[in-house]
């Protein structure tokens, strides 16, 4: 379950949280009057709030969209080409390992349903059209089933899971607002501006509007809300929106949801009669041997990225953190040139190409990958500057790093 715990991070956009300060500073606001009406609170009252929830039962429905403003059309050709020229482009269907499936929900907008009972009992269901994909975990086991390939994927639950330590429950359901918004809340710090903005009704319940935005110029956050259960303290709704405008980054919400105990069935499972039962041990060796990083990010880019990803809280170096708050950025001397590489395929370069887009400066030159929220620059001689900020504030870090 260890590496279904590292697939669930993918879906919280890299480097929010990463690039944020540590520690919380809040401006005090109270709830301005809307509908439902709800007494006036604080945002220090409602992150105390969000804080005292322990939600340890729940089932329901929520829609996750997510558009990272991601060149696809690039990427596609790019990788083909990569593939093409060093042998590659092997065909094959979707995986049923959870580390590799739940990536999806980093692109497009996807419905799942989920429940929970406490942290030994999780289920989530990813719908696709009529066919459906559900992750179990019920004690020791951990289940996956792909309902259009009729395979299985079965392995034990990670000891901290048997021993009751709160991984599943706080990470097991990827994408859920409240593991977005308790990212977010780690990462805000004096350079943050959160208040409480209105109420409103999420999924049938009453909810505050708690509102995070960088106090910051230059960072790629606009804003973040979290709508938060009245009740229990629940988020039921995040809300990620980058300066570009256009849709949110990311938008998760519950549709329905319920707070009582799940029935027990939910968490059962039987292999149906004839399906293909691929055990985790076995699947996780051979994905290793194919894995150039060892399920690492190379030179140091795992740190760039806040710890979310492969190799999570690993001691590579190599880092170098500019800057505070929403705006840092983290340097990254990789020590291999890119242009006049002789090593790297040229379809690599065509792959740089496709994706990113040529800057010059005093820096020298280098490829600029854009995303919505994270922006990464590339330069020439090896360097890369990443964070959640504008093409310029690279630049300038690249500049004066020269």
């Amino acid at each position: 379950m260890g590496e279904t715990r590292k697939a669930s991070r993918y879906i919280v956009p890299v480097a929010v949280a990463g690039v944020a300060a540590a520690t919380i500073g809040l401006v005090p606001a109270l709830a301005a009057a809307g509908d439902p009406d709800l007494p006036e609170i604080t945002a220090q009252q409602l992150i105390e709030k969000i804080a005292a929830s322990d939600t340890q039962t729940l089932s329901g429905t929520f829609r996750i969209s997510t558009d990272l403003g991601l060149p696809l059309e690039g990427l596609t050709s790019g990788l083909g080409g990569l593939a093409g020229g060093m042998g590659g482009g092997a065909g094959g269907g979707a995986s049923v390992d959870p580390a590799e499936r739940l990536t999806q929900l980093v692109s497009g907008s996807h419905t799942l349903r989920v429940a929970a009972d406490g942290p030994d009992r999780q289920r989530l269901t990813l719908l696709d059209g009529s066919d459906e994909y559900s992750l179990i975990h019920n004690g020791d086991d951990v289940w996956a089933y792909d309902s259009s390939s009729k395979e299985v994927f079965h392995e034990k639950a990670p000891a901290d899971a048997r021993d009751g330590h709160d991984g599943p429950k706080d990470e097991e359901l990827p994408g859920t607002p409240k593991q977005l918004a308790d990212e977010v809340l780690k990462a805000a710090g004096d350079t943050t501006s959160i208040t409480v903005d209105g109420t409103a009704k999420v999924a049938g319940r009453d909810a505050y509007q708690l509102v995070i935005k960088p106090k910051q110029s230059g960072s790629t956050v606009e804003s973040i809300k979290i709508a938060v259960d009245a009740a229990s303290g629940t988020p039921l709704k995040f809300t990620l929106a980058s300066v570009e405008g256009g849709k949110p980054v990311v938008d998760a919400g519950f549709t329905k949801v319920d707070f009582s105990k799940p029935a027990a069935s939910e968490f059962t499972f039987k292999t149906p009669a004839g399906a293909k039962v691929t055990e985790g041990g076995a699947e996780k060796e051979a994905g290793e041997k194919g894995d150039p990083f060892g399920g690492a990010l190379p030179g140091g880019l795992e740190d760039a990225f806040g710890g979310f990803g492969p190799g999570l809280g690993s001691d590579k170096g190599g880092v170098n953190v500019i800057g505070e708050g929403w705006t840092t950025i983290a340097k990254i001397d990789s020590g291999v040139p890119v242009a006049g590489n002789d090593e790297a395929p040229k379809e690599f370069q065509g792959l740089l190409d496709s994706l990113g887009d040529k800057v010059t400066g005093p820096f020298g030159s280098g490829t600029l990958f854009k995303t919505k929220i994270v922006n990464a620059l590339l330069t020439d001689d090896g360097k890369v500057y990443v964070g959640a900020v504008t093409k310029d504030a690279l630049v300038a870090a690249a500049n004066a790093g020269k």
